[in-house]
């Protein structure tokens, strides 16, 4: 009976292989050759859902990303041709509050007198500050994403297509006004989402 595969040395030094596994593909161009190589025709596409690069990877960038690429590899070995668009969320109130913690502001009339411009270039900074780590994490979990042409939700154009969207949507009658109680943060003046609003959740004994 045939080996399926390679024996493998016990005492093989498992970073070094991940290295050497890394640095083929990387050398061979394997993640492009695997959407190039099939059918224009038979596509499935893939936008990841933005991670947001103003504070360093963590365990829970990983379970997601995992997941993801299991679809996209599996579309893939069916013969469909899978882009995978990477992307930043460059928008958010999380953004803005380590901005203001690491100025010293406390308050909408502080951020004023500190200039819009001025605060919102530092947090374009802020979320450009890791992005580094999370390239290196990416390739190091082989999640295979085209991170040289990222889509980043601070761009005008991706700003636009949001503007478009909207306007398709109003035009065809599916936009419509009502009222509807939301969870306010009085100190950022704000309404604030679900998982805002779960973040700050504590359990008084």
């Amino acid at each position: 009976m045939s080996q399926l595969f390679r024996p493998v040395d016990p005492s093989v030094s498992f970073p070094e292989l991940e290295t050497g596994i890394l640095e083929f593909w990387r050398e061979h161009d394997i993640f492009r050759r695997s959407i190039e190589e099939r059918p224009e025709d038979n596509l499935f596409v893939f936008y990841e859902g933005p991670p947001t690069a103003n504070g360093r990877p963590g365990v829970h960038h990983i379970m997601p990303r995992v997941i993801k690429d299991l679809f996209a590899r599996y579309k893939t070995m069916r013969g469909y041709r899978v882009p995978r668009k990477a992307g930043w969320d460059t928008h958010g109130l999380p953004v803005e509050i380590e901005v203001e913690k690491e100025l010293g502001l406390n308050s909408k009339p502080e951020i004023e007198a500190y200039g819009i411009d001025r605060f919102n270039a530092k947090c374009r900074e802020s979320v450009n500050r890791h992005v580094g780590d999370f390239e290196e994490l990416t390739e190091r979990i082989a999640f295979w994403a085209d991170m040289e042409n990222p889509y980043v939700t601070y761009d005008n154009d991706y700003i636009e297509s949001g503007w478009w969207i909207f306007k398709q949507l109003w035009e065809h009658g599916l936009v419509y006004q009502d009222y509807r109680s939301t969870p306010h943060c009085p100190r950022c003046e704000t309404s604030l989402s679900d998982h805002e609003l779960s973040q700050g959740y504590q359990d008084d004994v």
